[in-house]
């Protein structure tokens, strides 16, 4: 049906864009939200000064709370016409020169700097700051500074612009916040004396929930739902366009290409059943044994929406809804061990090795051992092997250093552990238990009796 199809590439479009660009819906930690909305009100609107640091682990959604703050905020004519937004990033502004010069972009003052020689930067950021304290609180416009990656600031020489950004935000003259972004959580320790007694010592966490599984299939769910039509009617009531004089920032990113979804027109009947679907998938045990099992490996929400982003890419014309299967090889694909797949696809006389140095640290605690050690265990074992018997000790060398090679073992460093010979030198297991009972477990036409001497030391 050439219908469907086309609901199907429009559903799939659709819930990219979502999935990529949706940085303005927030889920979860509504405390923390509202302490940075009511600092950046409360600087544009009553033009109080502040300073602030927004920590938490990569992907947790630092910058995804500001946006979705700013996109709030920003339809609200009171604060766009009485504050102005400057972005700083620690990758791109790598010294404290070209972030004051980003900056003087973004505040719209290269006509007052230009034509004017400062002889030092010390100076061109007192011009500047000058330019900041004209006026008095109530007549001058409020400047909200986000530094993305905070830490990296810290490295820069003297910490220059972030003593006198601090230092500004401490003085009354010139009402100014300042948020950092960052995921160290030790970044106040990186902050020099005089900076430090400078900063407010507002510290925001975003830590991750270990207990929030519900909230996952929750997220899960409206992730991958289409909305409906009363749902893009209170889209449309509840956010408002952002005035376009806003966007002009080229270096504010984070604004721009926001996801919309009254882009996308979908038929309701098509919506439904799709929903319908997702409702289904969500009740099914095997789902959410799916899901939680990924929960447990990461409990963050960026990773996971590029899990569902894989997901959707899985969707054509022969797979045209997201099945009980797809999610479940989607999980197998997570939790793949490489190191696995690779010792699975290792000769039979590697494999013995493997169980041989298994066996040798389950019994010494996993200490250290050579060539000769796992030789003998081997041995032992083949003796009474029908399979394994009349292997050259060549032959198993040769095998021991192709383990080396693929680094399931690796040799002690250190000390005068160089200079012994090879059969004698002292290596260590790389592999967990685990990884190798699940290799043996995978290996197809592998003798019966390795299995089970895998399960027991017993010869």
């Amino acid at each position: 049906m050439p219908d469907g199809c086309s609901d199907l590439d429009s559903t799939r479009r659709f819930l990219k864009a979502r999935l990529l660009t949706d940085r303005a819906s927030f889920h979860g930690y509504e405390a923390e939200r509202q302490q940075i909305h009511d600092l950046l009100e409360r600087t544009a609107e009553h033009g109080e000064s502040n300073s602030a640091l927004l920590l938490g682990p990569r992907g947790i959604g630092k910058t995804t709370l500001v946006t979705s703050v700013l996109v709030q905020l920003l339809c609200k004519e009171t604060f766009h016409r009485n504050s102005l937004i400057v972005y700083l990033n620690g990758l791109i502004h790598i010294d404290d020169r070209i972030a004051l010069k980003s900056a003087t972009a973004q505040m719209n003052l290269e006509n007052a700097v230009d034509g004017k020689v400062f002889g030092s930067f010390a100076e061109n950021l007192a011009f500047l700051l000058e330019c900041l304290k004209a006026g008095d609180r109530k007549k001058s416009k409020s400047v909200i500074f986000l530094l993305e990656e905070f830490d990296l600031f810290c490295s820069h020489h003297n910490q220059t612009l972030l003593y006198n950004l601090f230092d500004v935000a401490q003085s009354a003259q010139a009402p100014i916040c300042v948020l950092g972004m960052t995921a160290r959580l030790d970044v106040i320790e990186l902050l020099e004396k005089r900076v430090k007694s400078r900063f407010s010592h507002r510290q925001i966490f975003l830590l991750p929930r270990e207990d929030g599984f519900e909230e996952r299939l929750e997220l899960f769910g409206s992730l991958l739902k289409l909305p409906t039509e009363q749902e893009v009617r209170t889209f449309t009531a509840t956010h408002p366009t952002i005035p376009p004089d806003v966007l002009n920032n080229d270096e504010l990113a984070l604004l721009r290409n926001l996801f919309n979804p009254r882009q996308y027109s979908l038929p309701s009947k098509w919506v439904t059943q799709w929903n319908r679907n997702i409702d289904k998938l969500l009740k099914s045990a095997e789902v959410q044994t799916v899901l939680q099992n990924m929960y447990e490996y990461d409990v963050l929400e960026g990773p996971f929406r590029m899990q569902l982003f894989e997901l959707v890419n899985g969707l054509d014309d022969e797979h045209g809804a997201i099945t009980v299967e797809s999610i479940q090889q989607l999980g197998e694909r997570y939790e793949s061990d490489d190191k696995v797949k690779l010792l699975a696809g290792s000769s039979v006389l590697e494999i013995c090795l493997v169980i041989a140095i298994k066996h040798h640290s389950e019994i010494y605690d996993r200490d250290p051992f050579n060539f000769e050690m796992i030789l003998t265990r081997f041995s032992k074992w083949a003796n009474s092997s029908s399979s394994m018997q009349g292997i050259e000790r060549p032959v198993v060398l040769k095998a021991f250093e192709h383990l080396k090679q693929l680094e399931f073992v690796a040799p002690l460093t250190g000390g005068g552990l160089a200079k012994v010979q090879k059969e004698y030198q002292l290596h260590r297991l790389l592999l967990t238990y685990g990884q190798i009972r699940q290799a043996v477990q995978r290996m197809q036409f592998l003798p019966t009796e390795i299995s089970q001497w895998e399960q027991s030391s017993l010869v």
